[in-house]
């Protein structure tokens, strides 16, 4: 490690224990050193929804931890919604606009979610809408 990096070695595996999460935050480069993953823990209320979004270049995977999440992406066509439940997992490609919904009234969803750049990156969007190709250069 030069004395110009500031991340903690990386040659040792980091353990980030339950609680120790910086916000959602659980494997980034300011937590453990990452260079090219994210990973974090999102909670979603009952009757949430996220704003419409994409994550820019990174691709991110998704696994439902509980509850009952909807992903609404479109397809160019139209407005696609996919109900989940606890055990699925979901990859969202890079420049994908999409929300999360919980319709639940009771319970909260929670996800993992890892992407594959050092840190969130979250584009928000005024609706969901299949982004064109100059729109993601």
């Amino acid at each position: 490690m030069s004395t110009h990096d500031e991340r903690p070695l990386n040659n040792r595996v980091h353990h980030v224990r339950a609680g120790e999460l910086d916000g959602y935050a659980a494997i980034s480069g300011g937590t453990v050193g990452s260079r090219n993953l994210w990973m974090g823990m999102v909670e979603n209320p009952p009757l949430s929804a996220t704003d419409n979004h994409h994550h820019g270049e990174s691709e991110a995977g998704i696994y439902v931890v509980s509850g009952h999440p909807v992903f609404v992406y479109h397809d160019g066509t139209q407005e696609v919604r996919i109900a989940a439940g606890p055990g699925d997992f979901f990859l969202v490609p890079p420049n994908v606009p999409h929300r999360e919904e919980n319709p639940d009234p009771n319970e909260p969803a929670v996800v993992v979610i890892a992407r594959t750049t050092q840190e969130p990156i979250k584009v928000s969007l005024p609706e969901l809408y299949q982004l064109k190709e100059t729109e993601t250069k």
